[in-house]
């Protein structure tokens, strides 16, 4: 078994007239199914119903969204500007928490401006060629983290992980299980528990189901068997991933994370957070403006089409939580670990890639 054995999450198929192709995560772990998506509706409703989620994930499919929504727009750059507007709200309606999705889509407005002058079928090939870009910079991303998370794994390493950070969850590699596949590639023994993550249980049914896929050992534990193992010294090292960051460096995760650092905190275990630079949300000061997606009360009662809940009994359904800078050990990113978590070294972080990012571009 090897990273080969994963399928791509997300893919532009075709040229501009094409279609977007996803793995519907709602099927697994019973059936690897795709979906094509041809047009902003079947986006939305894939984005909103988790057919696509993880917070880069999400990125690429609203890019690839917002093409699907103004490529048949040839009369005036100007109408495609309103458009592209138009459907940046509707696609960023669909979830509140993970800034990739709204990041995504800004920087494709800024494409399509820059490119006004060329006018619409101009623009619509240039939007297109910039979503492919997001999809393949997340992949790059991707693939650093995995190399710069990389020393945090010893041979025989016991990680705790919560939800899904992994292949599923961006372009390919994952955020958090990319320094444990990076770790797997050098032949390093990893066991990895993936808390079972309720309501959705997206470490039971996706991240066991890539994991095993990919020949890393790995083992389903319930959420609140978690705590348990740290304090019997079972686990080395927890890393997460996180649908944004707040300028403090304050992260929001899948609901049961913040949990997870507390006891890391309890039984002196190192906490690890793992995103790309495009989570940042330094508009956003502390964790405490997050904004935080409160789902369908449904999914707690009956999520997999049993009631578990009595009726008449109501239900709490928040999707994200927000884990406080101070009990993160390092943010693994593309450019290296933030380590300790504070504004500075996040602020400095991001400027550097900014730089980067001008030169590569010629600015």
């Amino acid at each position: 078994m090897s990273l080969a054995n994963l399928p791509r999450t997300i893919e532009w198929i075709g040229e501009l007239d094409g279609f977007v192709r996803m793995i519907d995560q709602t099927k697994l772990p019973e059936s690897l199914e795709f979906i094509a998506c041809r047009d902003v509706a079947c986006m939305w409703h894939a984005i909103k119903r988790l057919i696509v989620r993880g917070a880069p994930a999400i990125g690429i499919a609203a890019a690839m969204g917002a093409v699907l929504a103004v490529r048949e727009e040839t009369l005036s750059a100007e109408r495609l500007l309103s458009k592209l507007d138009e459907t940046s709200r509707y696609l960023a309606s669909s979830r509140p928490t993970a800034v990739n999705l709204t990041w995504a889509l800004t920087r494709m407005k800024q494409k399509a401006r820059a490119s006004a002058g060329e006018g619409a079928k101009a623009i619509c090939t240039r939007l297109l060629d910039e979503a492919k870009q997001i999809r393949d910079e997340d992949e790059a991303a991707c693939r650093a983290i995995g190399q710069n998370g990389l020393s945090l794994i010893k041979d025989g390493a016991q990680i705790l992980t919560h939800c899904n950070a992994g292949s599923l969850a961006t372009a390919y590699y994952g955020t958090a299980l990319a320094p444990i596949y990076t770790a797997h590639e050098a032949s390093r023994r990893v066991t990895v528990f993936a808390d079972e993550t309720r309501p959705l249980l997206q470490g039971a049914r996706l991240t066991a189901w890539e994991l095993q896929r990919a020949g890393v050992e790995v083992r389903v534990l319930c959420d609140g068997a978690a705590a348990s193992l740290l304090q019997r010294g079972e686990i080395d090292l927890i890393i997460t991933g996180a649908d944004r960051i707040a300028a403090n460096g304050d992260s929001a995760n899948k609901i049961g994370t913040y949990g997870l650092a507390v006891l890391a905190k309890a039984h002196k275990v190192p906490f690890y957070v793992a995103a790309p630079s495009s989570t940042f949300d330094l508009s956003i000061p502390s964790g405490q403006s997050i904004p935080i997606e409160y789902r369908d009360e449904h999914e707690v009662r009956s999520g997999f089409g049993r009631a578990t809940v009595p009726v008449g009994v109501p239900c709490l359904n928040p999707a994200f939580d927000v884990t406080p800078a101070q009990l993160i050990t390092g943010i693994i990113t593309e450019r290296g670990i933030i380590r300790p978590v504070a504004r500075d070294g996040i602020a400095g972080l991001l400027l550097t890639l900014t730089t980067a990012n001008r030169t590569r571009l010629g600015r």
